[in-house]
C-alpha cells in the first residue's frame, strides 16, 4: 500500500467534528454496485470530504501483485484516502468470506477508534453482507470435503442442480464450487437487519452507460499493461491458482495460448465483465435494504444523509 504524502490521518472536517461534539459513534457507510459503476470514485469523494477510510470489500484485490487486473485503486487515491483490504494474501493463499468479516471487523474498529468514518465499499455480494449482516459463518465440515474432492467439476454442478445452489462467479473453478456447497450445505446465520448505525448506498446504472464504462475499463486495462502483469504472474503462480481464474487472467492464458487474437481477447473481456456486472446485481437485488441512486445522486444522499447526523447530535 502507499505511504500518503500527507497523512490523511491528521485531517478533520466540520461533519467529523459536529459527530465528535455530539459524542456519537460515525456510521459505517457502504457503497456498493457493479463492476465499473462508479462506486469507488464515489466513495473517493465522501471519504475526502467526511474524513473517510476506505475498506476494499472485493473478492480479487486482496491479492498481492493483481493490481490492473483487479482494477486495484490508483496509487494516487491510495495516498489521498487510506485504504483497507488490498494485497492481504499472496494469489494461491487461501482466504474466505468469514476470514473477510473478520478483518473487516477489525479495521471498522480501528477507524473509529482514529475518529474517522469506515466506509466499505465493493461489489463481492458475500463480503458485503457477510459484514453488515454480521454473518455467523458455518464451520468447517471434513466428512463433506472429502466426498466433494473426489468429485469431478461436471459431478460438483450437477449436485448443485440438483440441490438448488447457485453457481458461483467462477462455475468453472472447482474450489469455487466446492466452496459454495459447502457455504450452503450447513447452518449460517445471520442478522434479519443490517447493523446499526450502517448508511447503504448502491449505484444503478444505466445498461448502456455500465456497458460503455466497461468498455472504457476495459481499454485502459490494456493500455496499462494487463497482459504483461497476467504473464508475470502466471510463470511466478501458475495458471492453475485459484486467483488467476478469474474473468482478465483467464482470458489472456488463452490469448496466450493462442485460442484468440487481441481484439478478439477485448471484445471476450467485455462480455466476461457485463455478465460479472449482471451476477453482482442478481445478488444485490436481493438485499431490501440498500438504498439505490444514480451516480449522480449517491453522492448527494450519501452526504445528506451525513450531514443531517451530524447536525442532529
Amino acid at each position: 500500500m502507499a505511504t500518503p504524502v500527507e497523512s490523511p490521518l491528521n485531517k478533520k472536517s466540520v461533519q467529523y467534528d459536529a459527530y465528535a461534539n455530539g459524542g456519537t459513534e460515525l456510521p459505517l457507510v457502504v457503497v456498493v454496485g457493479p463492476t465499473a459503476s462508479g462506486k469507488s470514485a464515489t466513495a473517493m469523494r465522501i471519504a475526502r470530504e467526511f474524513n473517510g477510510e476506505i475498506i476494499c470489500a472485493d473478492s480479487r484485490t486482496i491479492y498481492k501483485g493483481m493490481d490492473i487486473g483487479t482494477a486495484k485503486p490508483s496509487k494516487e487515491d491510495q495516498a489521498e484516502v487510506l485504504h483497507w483490504g488490498l494485497d492481504l494474501v499472496e494469489p494461491g493463499e487461501h482466504f474466505t468470506a468469514a476470514d473477510f468479516k473478520n478483518y473487516a471487523q477489525q479495521k471498522i474498529e480501528e477507524i473509529r477508534a482514529r475518529g474517522h468514518m469506515p466506509m466499505l465499499v465493493g461489489g463481492s455480494g458475500l463480503y458485503v453482507d457477510g459484514v453488515i449482516f454480521d454473518f455467523q459463518f458455518a464451520k468447517p465440515q471434513p466428512e463433506l470435503r472429502k466426498k466433494l474432492e473426489q468429485m469431478s467439476l461436471d459431478a460438483l454442478k450437477k449436485y448443485c442442480a440438483n440441490n438448488n445452489i447457485e453457481l458461483p462467479e467462477n462455475e468453472q473453478n472447482r474450489r469455487y464450487v466446492m466452496r459454495t456447497i459447502e457455504r450452503n450445505s450447513a447452518p449460517q446465520t445471520r442478522r434479519a437487519e443490517p447493523i446499526e448505525n450502517t448508511i447503504i448506498v448502491g449505484i444503478a446504472t444505466e445498461r448502456d452507460v455500465l456497458r460503455a464504462r466497461i468498455a472504457e475499463r476495459s481499454e485502459h486495462m490494456f493500455e496499462t499493461g494487463m497482459v504483461e502483469e497476467a504473464k508475470t504472474l502466471g510463470k511466478k503462480y501458475g495458471w492453475d491458482s485459484e486467483a488467476m481464474t478469474g474473468n482478465v487472467y483467464r482470458l489472456v492464458h488463452r490469448f496466450l495460448d493462442g485460442e484468440f487474437n487481441e481484439t478478439e481477447l477485448k471484445e471476450r473481456f467485455d462480455i466476461a465483465d457485463r455478465q460479472l456486472a449482471k451476477r453482482q446485481m442478481t445478488w444485490l437485488k436481493r438485499n431490501p435494504f440498500i438504498t439505490w441512486c444514480s451516480l449522480d445522486d449517491a453522492y448527494e444522499y450519501i452526504k445528506g444523509r451525513l450531514t443531517a447526523r451530524s447536525s442532529s447530535n
